[in-house]
């Protein structure tokens, strides 16, 4: 069992990692670039990374995090896990919260922003205001949230 745990570890350590990288590089270049552009751009640039996004590559990812840290959080309760339980509960904890906040305020701001009527100047502002400040402020959160289950995890790993 304990192979079995160890790996799974390994797996929730990469995946979650993967997810706090993606969050802190939209958290300190990507939204801090496209808060220096024109609206228009923003927008168009939001919308089409928020498309190009929805993959088969990032989605397996986006999912495998909080299921392999759960798993491990369960499976280290369970069993004699050869690292803190603890650490992983925490770390499971993260990486919940992570897909909680993506799927229950980023996606949703994502939608709105892809929906938006952007025919006119105008529109374009107002599509750019109601998604700008709410989105960065929960990418902001969430990065955080990953960053926490990666850190976790690291030291769960280097415990064994």
């Amino acid at each position: 069992m304990s192979v079995l745990l160890t790996s799974m570890l390994s797996v929730a350590t990469v995946t979650n990692g993967l997810l706090a990288g993606a969050f802190f590089v939209f958290s300190c270049a990507v939204v801090p670039g496209l808060r220096r552009v024109d609206d228009h751009t923003f927008v168009r640039a939001f919308q089409t990374i928020n498309r190009a996004i929805l993959n088969g590559w990032f989605l397996s990812i986006f999912i495998t995090a909080p299921i392999t840290g759960v798993a491990c959080a369960a499976f280290s309760v369970w069993w004699n896990a050869p690292f803190p339980p603890t650490l992983i509960c925490t770390a499971a904890g993260g990486s919940l919260l992570t897909f909680i906040i993506t799927a229950a305020k980023n996606v949703p701001l994502n939608t709105q922003l892809d929906r938006a009527t952007c025919g006119n100047p105008e529109e374009i502002r107002a599509a750019r205001q109601a998604f700008e400040r709410s989105w960065g402020r929960w990418n902001f959160v969430r990065t955080l949230a990953s960053v926490v289950a990666l850190g976790c995890l690291v030291i769960a790993e280097i415990s064994i």
